[in-house]
């Protein structure tokens, strides 16, 4: 959900990428080609089924939304020409844009936008959250649909314009009755481009082309509001482990590299013709998820003993190295964000000897802390490094499980106890865009076994999400965020790794990158 999203593909990945690549043909780039190395394999079409972070981009791609946010992530409409709020704040009234049309030609309906919401509601916890007091959701004619509420919520908007895992991607009607846990077959939107599904090849290949008949918005872009104007004819990506992205973005037979690791950071800004740069002003935020279910976990005691073993800055300073790419961040909500605070911090500062006489009140007999260890993820291998290390210093026995990322995405999901194949803790992390507020957190939520691997319980955290979602006013959320934060540390929730960046290379003829917790591919060139 976080980063499965994420995996570098190494490999036999790599070498798909490479013998996938068309040779010189390639290296003469084409201005009306855009070709990049993207984070991660595209396997999943339906960015509704999954929360992965590359299925999202390849939603944005192909999908337009009601609403979207700018880069002071507020919602801005999009699909939506104008709307209305009654009074009393239970009925909302959209009416869409002239001009929308889905992939195939055919007009954009209100009913198409209804029964889009319905899907993505029940795979999104914001929108569960929404649609459990949404009364009815009906269209009144062909442009037009009102939601009604059973009481009034404060971000109805907000919701409407998310900008990460889930975004509520508008589908044609007839797609998105597909039951929700079923994956989509149809990649028909009606965004800026289309997928070319006849070209794609998992682990190695996929394309999209220009839709010549999308209409923008005229205001300038500002993140993932604004004018989507598509400014190349073909957008390719080519899946490859990083140092053979590196090397053919050096020797300009890729355009453009999302996510440069640390590591290769300062090769890269050497290279002749390449850039490197931060786009995300928000950056990430680093987890260390503990397993409540599973002992020696599952006690508060134990978690607090973790979360005082730890530095912050040791993660980063490992991982990230440049201290230009990295703020040490106690807050649960990213530096520069609205909801920003320092409630409770005094809970994951470092101390040792706490750490200690915490293990000594649980009546921890030194059992195994299994760490879940992605060897080939470059940031969360150093990370599980640095857990590992500050945890043993302080008395636990800790247990390292090596596995690549992807299997570690699939062992995350084991509630077996640790001497049959389960865990206590694994490391990941969430782009800023994704933790922003207690309700677009998924991670957040303490749905126990309902919820995201994890699986904390807390009835007060529950309520906590509720009243931040009722909030009337910017002060009250502030103060209920607050709260919110200082409870997640005081159940253990997660240790906070901090907040990094992860940056972009690309060559210097490529124009009009959009600053973005987000990768978009609208409004791109290449000269």
């Amino acid at each position: 959900m976080d980063l499965t999203r994420r995996d570098m593909m190494a490999g036999a990945a790599a070498a798909g990428a490479a013998a996938g690549l068309p040779g010189g043909a390639l290296a003469q780039a084409k201005p009306s080609v855009l070709r990049v190395v993207p984070h991660a394999n595209l396997q999943i079409l339906d960015p509704i089924f999954t929360t992965i972070y590359i299925s999202r981009n390849h939603g944005y791609m192909v999908y337009d939304t009601l609403f979207a946010l700018d880069d002071q992530l507020q919602p801005r409409p999009q699909m939506v020409d104008t709307w209305e709020v009654s009074p009393d704040r239970l009925r909302y009234t959209f009416r869409l844009r002239d001009g929308l049309a889905w992939h195939d030609g055919s007009p954009v309906t209100a009913e198409d936008c209804t029964a889009s919401l319905v899907r993505w509601s029940r795979r999104d916890p914001m929108g569960q959250r929404l649609f459990a007091i949404v009364d009815k959701l009906e269209a009144q004619d062909a442009k037009t649909f009102v939601m009604t509420l059973k009481q009034p919520y404060g971000i109805v908007l907000e919701t409407l314009g998310k900008i990460s895992s889930n975004v509520p991607f508008m589908m044609p009607k007839r797609i998105a009755e597909t039951p929700a846990d079923q994956q989509i077959q149809d990649t028909t939107g009606s965004g800026p481009f289309m997928f070319k599904r006849d070209e794609w090849q998992p682990g190695n290949k996929a394309v999209w082309v220009k839709n010549p008949n999308y209409k923008p918005r005229a205001e300038p872009v500002s993140s993932a509001a604004g004018g989507k104007i598509p400014k190349v004819d073909r957008v390719e990506w080519y899946t490859m482990d990083p140092n053979t992205a590196m090397n053919a973005l050096i020797a300009g037979e890729v355009d453009y590299w999302e996510q440069v690791t640390p590591d290769l950071v300062p090769i890269v800004k050497q290279a002749q013709g390449v850039k490197v740069e931060n786009l995300d002003p928000i950056g990430n935020m680093g987890w260390g998820r503990f397993n409540h279910l599973v002992a020696p976990s599952n006690n508060p005691l134990i978690r607090h003993a973790a979360m005082k073993a730890v530095n912050q800055e040791d993660y980063l300073r490992t991982a990230i190295g440049d201290p230009e790419l990295y703020r040490v961040c106690k807050s649960i909500f990213p530096t520069g964000t609205p909801l920003y605070n320092e409630a409770g911090v005094d809970m994951v500062t470092q101390n040792q000897a706490d750490a200690r006489a915490l293990l000594k009140q649980a009546g921890y007999n030194g059992e195994e802390f299994a760490i879940l260890q992605p060897t080939d993820h470059p940031v969360l291998n150093p990370f599980t490094l640095v857990t590992a290390e500050a945890l043993r210093k302080v008395g636990f026995n800790v247990k390292l499980v090596a596995m690549d990322w992807s299997t570690l995405g699939q062992r995350r999901t084991s509630r077996e106890p640790v001497s049959n194949g389960g865990w206590n803790m694994f490391h990941t992390w969430w782009i800023g865009g994704d933790v922003i507020n207690p309700l677009t957190g998924v991670g957040f939520a303490a749905a126990g076994e309902k919820g995201w691997p994890g699986w904390h319980t807390d009835p007060r955290t529950e309520e906590l999400r509720a009243e931040f979602a009722a909030a009337a006013t910017p002060e009250e959320a502030k103060k209920v965020a607050a709260a919110f934060q200082a409870r997640t540390y005081e159940i253990g929730s997660y240790i906070n790794l901090g907040q990094f960046f992860v940056p972009v290379g690309y060559r210097e003829n490529v124009r009009g990158m959009i600053p973005s917790p987000v990768q978009f591919f609208w409004n791109m060139a290449v000269a």
